[in-house]
Formats: structure tokens, C-alpha cells, sequence
């Protein structure tokens, strides 16, 4: 499902204080390198269905959703509140974090899949059981606003999570084997994006821009850039000094663009990375056109500066084919080329 407009993400974000309940906070954690891995995953194996963040107003999509986990070979478990609705939220603060909570306490239960994004899964950050959560580690799969969970998990529980699709998304089978690959197979995949079929003489699908030529390694950090721009100032970042940042987003006219990378640089964020990788950007333009810069103009205005290798264009973000990144584990990127090869599988 697409998720809301940026009017009504922005209205939802002015409610976030409402949902900081006061909570003691575990110490942040160390890299994932450092930690126990998720078990990779098995044919067979009980996967939890949650919704963090946003409601589906048609069931069939959760019956579409529980076949393409069954082709997989696993077995969905829907959580008790998958099907629940609270305003513009898949049921109430508690019950979403209630969901999420039960799913990593149960042993059965070998990793969980968010079933869509939308807005919410920062609401429910205070909430969630963080010892439970960190005593096991657990494969968490989505992308879009599920960036919250995917840098919580980092700053406070420090195992390897997945930026890939939602478990609603249509998995393509571009996506469903790039996902196979790394969480079934444990493989380091290099990735590249997939050469454009147009009937041209230049091909302009898929293509890659250099904003920075070179070669970078660290560990991949990031996610979508509205999520993890209205993270700055909370205790849900981790530190993303000698990182790989990948950003992507939906629905964003360049200047909004434009003022989260500048909230981001002043933020100290930007500063400390090894290398940037920006995505798609869906209907990333100011609606009648005027906007003055484009896209790119913007994206070469923050990332040139900074030294460091940089690119755009890679194939994650709202689309259908796209990478499964695995959030907090070591890569190595190179602008020229338009790659990212993994150098650590986010499984043991």
C-alpha cells in the first residue's frame, strides 16, 4: 500500500510527544559486527507479520501478503493486532509495540516482517522491550518507515536488521532473489543496477549518477530520509561517524529535499561519513515544476562537499525491484561504478 501523504506525515509528526512516554533506556549498543547475528532463514521457519506503523483498508492485500510469504516456504504468523485500526494507525501505541514485543520473545518465531510503512513506528519506540529485544536478535524486515525500528535497533540492540521490502510489497522477482540471496543463502552479493530495456540508442533506465567518484567502506546506516531526519535529537539514532549512509524517499518536492539534508549536515551527520549512497526518490518533484534545482542539483550542493565518495540513482526505495540492504553490517561502495558489495552477511 502507498503510504500517506507528506501533509498528513507532517500532521502525524507533530503528535510524536504524545507517544514519548518516560521510560529508562538501555545503553546504546555496540556495532553489529560485534554482536550475535540473527540465525539466517530456513524453509519452514514461523515468521511474524506486524504493522508498526500504518493500516491496510483492504484485507485482500493481507491475504496477497500471506501468499507471498507462503511461496517463500515460510510460515506467516500474523500478530494478534495485524488486522486492527486506530485513526490512521494499525491499532493503538500499545498494541502495535505489543505486536512487535511478542514476536521477538517467542522463540518460534525466526524473524519479523513488517507488513507496510505509512507512519507510527517512531511512536512506538519508547515502548518496545528493549532487553527482550537485544537478549534476541531476530531479522527484521521493511523499508520506508520502518527506517525508525531498522536505527533504533542499531543504537540500542546492535544486530543486523534488513532494508528490503515490506512483507505487503508486490516482491518482484528481482527483489524476492536479492532477498533469498542474503537472508536464506548468506551470500555477499555485489550490487548493481539492473541495465535498462528501453528500445533506445542510450539507455537512461537504471542509470547512476556520480556525485563523488571513489571507493568507500563502512557499515551501511540509513533508510528513508524524512524518518531518519525527524530522528535527530532523540535517543533512536546510533553514531554514524565512519558510516555508509543510503537514503531514499516518496513524495518530496526538492526543497523538502533540500532542508532535510541541510537539517542532517548541520545535525553533525553528514560530517562523519565514509560514503552516501542516495536511492529513489518516487515523485520526487515540486508539483507545476518551478522548482529551481533539480534533484540532483541539490543532492551534489550536500554530498560534493563533504569529500567522500558519493552517488545516486541506486535501485532501493519505492519501487519495485530493489536491493536488500543489510542495516549495520560492513560494505564497500564505489560512486564510479554504481555498486555496493557487501563485505559482512547479516546472518550467522
Amino acid at each position: 500500500a502507498r503510504p500517506m501523504t507528506m501533509m498528513q506525515r507532517r500532521e502525524a509528526l507533530a503528535t510524536i510527544g504524545a507517544a514519548g512516554i518516560a521510560l529508562g533506556l538501555p545503553a546504546p549498543a555496540t556495532s553489529a559486527a560485534a554482536s550475535r547475528k540473527p540465525a539466517r532463514l530456513r524453509p519452514g521457519d514461523r515468521v511474524a507479520l506486524v504493522k508498526p506503523a500504518g493500516f491496510n483498508a483492504d484485507d485482500f492485500d493481507l491475504q496477497l501478503t500471506i501468499e507471498a510469504i507462503t511461496a517463500m516456504g515460510l510460515v506467516p504468523v500474523p500478530g494478534p493486532h495485524w488486522k486492527d485500526r486506530f485513526g490512521y494507525l494499525a491499532g493503538t501505541d500499545r498494541d502495535r509495540a505489543a505486536d512487535l514485543n511478542a514476536a521477538f520473545a517467542d522463540d518460534s518465531i525466526s524473524a519479523i516482517l513488517a507488513v507496510r510503512g505509512g507512519w507510527g513506528s517512531a511512536r512506538i519506540l519508547p515502548l518496545l522491550d528493549w532487553k527482550t529485544i537485544r537478549a534476541n536478535p531476530k531479522l527484521l524486515v521493511g523499508f520506508s518507515d520502518i527506517t525508525a525500528l531498522h536505527l533504533a535497533i542499531q543504537a540500542r540492540a546492535g544486530f543486523p536488521t534488513i532494508h528490503g521490502p515490506n512483507a505487503g510489497s508486490s516482491w518482484s522477482r528481482y527483489s524476492y532473489g536479492a532477498f533469498r540471496d542474503l537472508v536464506f543463502d548468506g551470500k555477499l552479493p555485489l550490487y548493481r543496477n539492473l541495465p535498462g530495456d528501453d528500445d533506445r540508442l542510450v539507455q537512461r533506465k537504471g542509470r547512476t549518477r556520480t556525485i563523488r567518484p571513489g571507493k568507500a567502506e563502512g557499515r551501511l546506516l540509513g533508510g528513508n530520509l524524512t524518518v531518519l531526519a525527524h530522528l535527530v535529537g532523540t535517543p533512536w539514532l546510533p553514531s554514524f561517524k565512519g558510516a555508509i549512509l543510503f537514503i531514499e524517499d516518496v513524495d518530496e518536492a526538492e526543497y523538502r529535499i533540500d532542508r532535510m539534508l541541510t537539517q542532517l549536515g548541520q545535525a553533525g551527520i553528514l560530517g562523519g561519513l565514509a560514503g552516501v549512497v542516495f536511492g529513489q526518490c518516487t515523485d520526487c518533484s515540486a508539483k507545476g515544476g518551478g522548482s529551481g534545482f533539480t534533484l540532483f542539483d541539490v543532492l551534489r550542493q550536500h554530498l560534493e562537499p563533504l569529500g567522500i565518495p558519493a552517488y545516486s540513482g541506486a535501485m532501493f526505495g519505492h519501487v519495485d525491484d530493489q536491493f536488500s540492504l543489510p542495516v549495520g553490517c560492513r560494505a564497500e561502495i564505489a560512486a564510479d561504478a554504481g555498486t555496493i558489495r557487501l563485505l559482512e552477511s547479516p546472518v550467522a
